[in-house]
């Protein structure tokens, strides 16, 4: 589940541009700077390992504060399902369905997505065992493509940190830090439901890892097919990368199967924020998790007309949202959660250390 959440639509775009050939170093510092994110937020599951974040704010910023949190994360969620849904719905309307409303195809997705929901955790999260199988060998078959096409020309990756680190380092924070890395905080409404806790940390610290190489070396394919210049103006280099495949003028034409490829990645993120909104709702609102799955889709459905087009989409995406929003809540709130989590175990130690001393 982690590793179809973190690949999502992110292959799809070109992370890091504005460090032209070294976008690639950027996502490999973003993603080791997310692994202490990642740290950080396994140290909190693992302090409440029956609760999910809602109840964790709860418990240690109290009543009035930990459920204003709650309010903004369960916004935060859905938000973050709509940008999914416009994705997809802007994604399929541009490739494979022209003349299909954009309206129709966005509540295609929220009924396969609500569905997914009304079935429960357990069954979402098997779902992605037998989609994983699909993705994988996928992306494997496009890489051994467009090596036998000819087109990856590895000289367009020099030269290395040209312009020095600091445009590496502009492009890696906060923008691609938060996204993708950044969104595993919506885990820390899942995490809690592992029967085995202990396998806890090891199996997502593998699944990001793996999730990170593959993103690192989609980025590289991308530059290293499409050029620097062209990665760094095309709205979907992957689609425009893929279009360039051409292994004996027979085996060509590549860009419907990346779409349906893409749409299974979005797909299992769009539900999993969904599912996290949910949750968050049941839990604060102390009701069961059905009753509120229909008014949270249709807030999520109608929410995605909001944005006019796909080029508005994607600057609110990258320019606003992914710098200034989303890190309230991927790092001020859960460092501030973790530090009182820290200070509150502290004094409990102590007070026990003194207890001990007395006795």
């Amino acid at each position: 589940m982690i590793i179809m959440f973190e690949i999502g639509s992110t292959p799809l775009f070109e992370l890091g541009s504005k460090a032209k050939q070294d976008s690639w170093l950027a996502i490999l510092v973003a993603m080791v700077a997310g692994i202490l994110v990642l740290s950080m937020f396994l140290y909190i599951q693992s302090q409440e390992p029956d609760k999910n974040l809602v109840q964790i704010l709860i418990h240690y910023f109290g009543k009035w504060l930990g459920r204003s949190f709650a309010v903004l994360y369960i916004l935060y969620f859905a938000y973050e399902s709509m940008r999914n849904v416009r994705d997809i719905g802007d994604i399929i309307n541009i490739t494979i369905l022209p003349n299909t409303p954009i309206s129709v195809i966005m509540f295609a997705m929220m009924f396969a997505s609500t569905y997914a929901v009304f079935q429960g955790i357990e069954v979402f999260s098997r779902t992605t065992i037998i989609i994983i199988i699909f993705v994988i060998f996928s992306y494997i078959l496009l890489i051994l493509m467009f090596f036998s096409s000819g087109d990856v020309h590895f000289e367009r990756l020099q030269p290395m940190l040209e312009n020095g680190w600091i445009p590496v380092l502009e492009a890696a924070f906060p923008a691609i830090l938060s996204f993708p890395f950044g969104q595993m905080v919506v885990f820390l409404m899942f995490w809690n439901y592992l029967s085995d806790k202990q396998v806890m940390v090891k199996l997502s610290f593998w699944s990001y890892l793996f999730v990170g190489v593959l993103l690192v070396f989609m980025n590289i394919m991308n530059i290293a097919v499409l050029g620097t210049n062209i990665a760094d103006r095309d709205t979907l280099p992957l689609l425009n990368a893929v279009q360039l495949i051409s292994v004996a003028d027979f085996l060509e034409r590549f860009d419907p199967f990346v779409t349906f490829l893409l749409f299974y990645g979005v797909f299992i993120k769009m539900t999993t924020f969904y599912f996290g909104a949910v949750l968050g709702s049941s839990q604060l609102f102390h009701m069961r998790h059905t009753k509120v799955i229909l008014p949270i889709g249709a807030a999520i459905y109608a929410a995605s007309f909001l944005e006019p087009n796909w080029a508005y989409h994607v600057w609110l995406g990258i320019e606003i949202s992914v710098k200034y929003i989303f890190p309230f809540f991927q790092l001020v709130i859960p460092i501030g959660l973790f530090f009182v989590m820290v200070v509150k175990k502290g004094s409990v130690l102590k007070r026990l250390f003194r207890k001990v001393r007395s006795n």
